[in-house]
């Protein structure tokens, strides 16, 4: 897809896809996920626990699709996208992705699991969108215990240091940050949470139903933010175990 005129703003969303089933894992919610993410019409989406393959799950549902879970939700919305994956079992693979309207130059998985527990990483995506030079997304999924946490935080310091210091930097996911640590470790970074910027604390986003814990953040570097919301009603709350977020990101 060819893009001409500079770009300053980019709709940004992420939402944790829950591996394509409803709250309670009962029912295969993929393609009613794909349809409510279209109409939002955002420019970069950030996924986790989405699947790359899973052999007993194609058997057992009809309307599994035939291509990657990510791949299938962009379907013809966003012509560029990147999988990273993390956990590997028997059946297949899940990870993190990135589904982006303007072309993805490069990207690299990060291993951040920590002593071969749960496994984790940072999707880092090197961005052309028309009118900068670089433009970085990160799409994270920390750990579930607190020290291996910390650990991975420091790690992805480690690699926003690695990044020019005057590119914007977006990064959004699921940091399971339960209690509201990372920003201590993030700010040394450079990084700041469009909704603590604006509303003075991290979105409610989990569980969707009844969201109590402020799990899902979007971060940014050398760039600014309008209007950041979390999608709490129909059909969002059924359709994840986390409530999504979107912002404007002025670049």
């Amino acid at each position: 897809m060819k893009h001409s005129a500079s770009v300053q703003t980019l709709q940004v969303m992420t939402i944790n896809v829950h591996k394509g089933f409803n709250v309670f894992n009962r029912r295969h919610i993929l393609p009613e996920l794909r349809d409510a993410v279209a109409t939002l019409s955002a420019d970069l989406v950030f996924l986790q626990e989405v699947i790359g393959e899973h052999r007993k799950h194609a058997n057992r549902f009809h309307d599994w699709p035939s291509v990657p879970q990510y791949e299938y939700l962009a379907d013809t919305m966003w012509p560029d996208f990147a999988y990273g994956r993390n956990a590997v079992y028997p059946e297949g693979d899940h990870g993190n992705a990135v589904l982006s309207h303007y072309p993805i130059l490069q990207y690299d998985n990060r291993d951040v699991s920590i002593h071969g527990t749960e496994k984790r990483g940072l999707l880092h995506c090197q961005l052309d969108i028309p009118g900068h030079a670089g433009v970085r997304a990160i799409c994270v999924h920390l750990g579930l215990r607190q020290g291996h946490r910390l650990e991975q935080l420091m790690l992805l310091c480690e690699l926003l240091d690695s990044i020019p210091r005057h590119e914007p930097v977006i990064v959004a996911g699921d940091f399971n940050d339960w209690r509201l640590q990372a920003d201590a470790v993030l700010t040394g970074c450079g990084l700041r949470e469009v909704f603590v910027h604006h509303q003075g604390r991290p979105a409610k986003t989990f569980p969707a139903r009844w969201p109590l814990l402020r799990l899902d953040r979007i971060y940014v570097r050398n760039a600014s933010c309008r209007n950041p919301r979390a999608l709490y009603r129909k059909p969002w709350s059924h359709l994840s175990d986390h409530v999504p977020l979107i912002a404007e990101i002025c670049l």
